[in-house]
């Protein structure tokens, strides 16, 4: 099951029919929406909702069926012992991790980026950039780790040759291990337009 799957999965199983509905699953070779239903009281929607969610999810098989050459669906368990696996990694694109390690990026002129340094110098404890225009705008601030902290600090200035996060890193003694934390702040400051990109 997918990071989607689980998503669908959680949302439909905190219902406070979810379980009655399961239990008719069980009992039914198959059912359809309306069947199921009437049964238990619910609107025919509620029960459709369902059922196409735990489909999505693959925790249903929907059968197409004919009566009186009219079409329907009716549903089945794929199985009745459910174990949920959720591998995180998946949520991290290597192939987007490598090209963004080789990006070559620098501080983007007249950014609106705000540092804060740290007690102890050498690295910047928040960075804050402004978003709107006039007398609208505002500052989103972020709290940066130690190491996210030091890779900024060496960040190179609008005018200066710009750097690979790779070099960042190795000139700011980073270790590899931190290289995700890295990549999510380069990720941000380049959505929010506040660094130069040159691929």
């Amino acid at each position: 099951m997918n990071f989607e799957q689980l998503q669908i999965f959680g949302a439909y199983i905190a219902k406070d029919y979810s379980k009655d509905i399961f239990k008719l699953l069980l009992d039914y070779q198959s059912i359809s929406s309306s069947e199921a239903a009437s049964r238990l009281g619910l609107h025919i929607k509620t029960v459709q909702e369902f059922f196409e969610a735990m489909t999505s999810a693959n925790i249903l098989m929907k059968i197409e069926v004919y009566e009186k050459k009219r079409p329907y669906f009716r549903y089945r368990l794929k199985q009745d012992f459910i174990t949920l696996n959720l591998d995180l990694n998946e949520l991290v694109s290597k192939n987007n991790n490598n090209n963004s390690q080789n990006l070559k990026i620098r501080e983007r002129k007249n950014s609106s980026l705000l540092f804060n340094i740290g007690r102890h110098g050498k690295y910047l404890s928040s960075l804050g950039i402004m978003i709107g225009k006039g007398r609208d705008r505002k500052e989103k601030k972020v709290n940066l780790t130690e190491n996210q902290g030091k890779f900024l600090y060496k960040l190179p200035f609008p005018d200066a040759e710009p750097k690979s996060v790779e070099d960042i890193m190795r000139d700011t003694d980073i270790n590899d291990n931190f290289k995700q934390e890295i990549l999510n702040i380069v990720e941000y400051l380049i959505e929010n337009n506040a660094i130069d990109v040159f691929r």
